[in-house]
């Protein structure tokens, strides 16, 4: 945001103007405040384009589209004037995340939120289609979450239903890969156009992936048209649902109203889907943004400059400051505006403040996604051996657990003790800290904070990219067993289940384990819809309620000599052991089992289970095997060895396992057929560990770190 400048109006309307929010070919937004005190994002048309009859008349309709609407799911009209020489529209103020600056920095949303924001934009939708409009540019930008739930915004293409798409240049306001087959070919759109857009955005919103992607525009466009859309990492609940939305007919569409009743969350899970925009790391966000808009307000309205929040006063930050730091690096929305937001950086005394703050702290940063190989290109020979990205680095503590990718660092336990993270383009040292107990494991925190714990069971974080040290809780931590949105769960010293919260770094509550599980428990649980599930190491599970401790089902021998590591995705609990087994999360009744064999026809227990998609993949003794999260059935059984103790897991086109019987390798199989694709031999090693992301493998192999490329 920045100050008024030469030629800038001082007022439109009842609104003081006091910066400028940003500017475009068609106008000006400003942020402005009427004499009680609302903030109100005031867009105004150029004085030199007031004579162009046709951008006048996008501003009046947008106007009329917007003030049509009253749903509370659109950003609320404040006042307009769209005649004389000055036209201008005055919308609030809405401080919060974009879907897809949401996504891009803490992930795709999980089912339940998924849910809570598909009723919800259906809804608003079946709102705007009631006024007869079609809003024809819905898409993740557009769609602004808050704290009372997402809304949408820019009308600034919304015509009443039936309107042609093409404009009189021919030209097609649509954003490629989110407007309908009409839209793109031209035709004549109705409401179904807007459940299209919809159906797109919550693809994107559950698996951080466009739905319909190409090389370029005109590639996207003709995927729209012809082509399926992409709904890898879909549940298979989800992708019942959405995938109505994505016909390419606009009457085999559902209505926003079907669609509404279809993702609304049932009476039992209606609080958890209320609590998506009001807790976890995307509601501090939003939290965040909203204090800034009380800042500036508050100030403005105790009498600006040289008044208590004044540059004369005592009362706080500066207007100016205000303006050109609002929000400290996050984003505030003017709704209605044409563009979706603006990013204002922040001063060097905010910054100060924010890292003396030990609950703020920057957002993820994006992954540098190494390019996927390709033997069509020459890349690699099938039954080949590639060649290492980077390593061996000699880095690795004896007792580390697994590598811990996280955007564009990979963190490990390092010689000595302590944790440091590495680049993870070339494996240089970014940081280190020393005196963390690298038995007690790390965690990744939405990408955002690694948490860990020192020697005296102290928990503390530190930004993932960086090492800066932010919140510490006096958690008398012995492992670090799982974390949600809300709060890091831990194994105490003297053997009870403890939960921490994330937003205050409070101890939330303690419980008991059983008497027969005491001292007992296994690292890494599985946290997700509402339940903790743990293991034993008498091969016993059980689940605990997230709100307080107390154990809800339990399920026992389930394995006999491989230790359970349960795995939780969408609602279902998988685990290894005797059998491959899905259980309903919130009861633990068994939904499946799939039995594993050797080559001998033997039976075998399962190793550590990976969903993916709608697939589960573990091996069998030392065979990988894919089934399908839906009921269990095997999709393939290869016969490239794995391993039984450690995971299988998935990256590019290939399944990734460590068969350490020999010493160790890593081996790769095709997804689709489970096909043997290609080997990385290994230097003969105890202690084997691996994770994968942003299109590499990471190998610990004893001391050494490598990172492998990906097909």
């Amino acid at each position: 945001m920045n100050p008024l400048g030469t030629g800038d109006p001082l007022r439109l309307g009842p609104y003081r103007l006091l910066g400028v929010l940003g500017e475009g070919g068609m106008g000006k937004v400003y942020v402005g405040q009427d004499g009680a005190g609302t903030v109100a994002a005031v867009k105004v048309l150029r004085p030199e384009l007031s004579h162009d009859q046709g951008l006048a008349q996008r501003f009046v309709r947008e106007a009329l589209a917007a003030q049509a609407v009253t749903s509370g799911g659109v950003a609320s009209v404040l006042g307009a004037r769209t005649e004389g020489g000055r036209p201008w529209i005055a919308t609030e103020f809405l401080a919060g995340l974009t879907l897809d600056q949401a996504v891009e920095r803490y992930g795709p949303l999980d089912e339940a939120a998924v849910r809570a924001l598909a009723a919800s934009l259906a809804r608003t939708l079946a709102d705007i289609h009631a006024t007869g409009f079609v809003h024809r540019d819905l898409k993740p930008p557009n769609t602004v979450l808050t704290s009372g739930g997402p809304r949408v915004i820019d009308f600034g293409i919304a015509r009443p239903e039936h309107g042609l798409t093409l404009t009189t240049t021919g030209q097609i306001p649509v954003t490629p890969g989110y407007g309908a087959p009409e839209q793109v070919l031209g035709q004549r759109v109705a409401s179904p156009a807007d459940v299209f857009s919809l159906g797109a955005v919550l693809v994107y919103a559950a698996t951080g992936r466009r739905a319909f992607e190409g090389a370029h525009v005109a590639a996207v466009q003709y995927e729209v048209v012809h082509g399926e859309p992409r709904t890898e990492g879909l549940s298979p609940a989800l992708y019942a649902l959405i995938a109505p939305c994505l016909a390419k007919d606009a009457a085999a569409r559902p209505t926003p109203a079907q669609i509404a009743a279809a993702f609304a969350p049932s009476k039992g899970a209606e609080k958890a889907a209320a609590k998506v925009w009001r807790r976890g790391p995307v509601a501090e966000g939003i939290q965040e943004r909203e204090r800034a808009i009380r800042e500036l307000t508050a100030q403005t309205v105790t009498g600006g400059p040289g008044g208590p929040g004044g540059p004369g006063g005592r009362g706080g930050p500066s207007r100016r400051r205000l303006l050109t730091g609002l929000a400290a690096g996050g984003v505030v929305v003017a709704a209605g505006g044409g563009t979706a937001a603006w990013w204002f950086g922040p001063g060097k005394e905010r910054d100060r403040e924010r890292q003396e703050d030990p609950f703020t702290f920057p957002a993820a940063v994006s992954t540098p996604a190494a390019r996927l190989l390709s033997a069509d290109d020459g890349d690699y020979l099938v039954d080949g051996h590639p060649k290492a990205l980077w390593g061996p680095r000699e880095v690795v503590g004896k007792e580390s657990p697994a590598p811990l990718p996280v955007r564009d660092v990979v963190v490990v336990g390092t010689f000595g003790g302590g944790i440091g993270a590495f680049n993870v383009v070339d494996g240089k040292r970014r940081w280190a800290v020393p005196g963390i107990d690298m038995t007690a494991r790390y965690l990744s925190l939405s990408d955002r904070l690694i948490a860990a714990a020192d020697k005296e069971g102290t928990l503390r974080t530190f930004v993932a990219s960086t090492g800066e040290a932010k919140w510490t809780a006096d958690a008398d931590a012995a492992a670090l067993l799982a974390a949600d949105a809300d709060a890091v769960y831990v194994v105490t010293k003297d053997h009870r289940l403890r939960s921490v919260g994330r937003a205050d770094a409070k101890i939330r509550w303690t419980a008991r384990v059983p008497a027969d599980f005491r001292g007992k428990l296994q690292a890494p649980a599985a946290v997700g819809g509402g339940r903790l599930v743990l293991s034993t190491t008498q091969g016993h599970v059980f689940a605990v309620s997230t709100k307080d401790g107390r154990q809800v089902w339990e399920r026992r021998g389930q394995a006999k000599e491989i230790a359970v590591v349960p795995a939780v995705a969408d609602l279902t609990v998988y685990l290894n052991g005797k059998k491959l087994t899905a259980l309903r999360l919130s009861d633990g009744k068994e939904l499946w089992q799939a039995a594993g064999k050797d080559m001998y026809g033997d039976p075998v227990e399962w190793g550590p289970p990976r969903v993916h998609g709608d697939s589960v993949y573990a091996a069998a003794g030392t065979w990988p095997e894919r089934h399908a999260t839906s009921d269990g059935k095997k999709i393939w059984s290869s016969r490239d060895p794995g391993s039984q103790y450690g995971p299988v897991l998935v990256q590019g086109s290939g399944v990734w396992m460590v068969d350490d019987d020999f010493g160790g390798e890593v081996s790769t199989v095709d997804l689709d057929s489970g096909y043997s694709i290609w080997s990385f031999e290994l230097p003969d090693a105890e202690t084997h560990g691996l994770a994968v992301d942003g299109n590499r493998a990471f190998i610990r192999n004893d001391n050494s770190l490598y990172a492998l490329p990906v097909f």
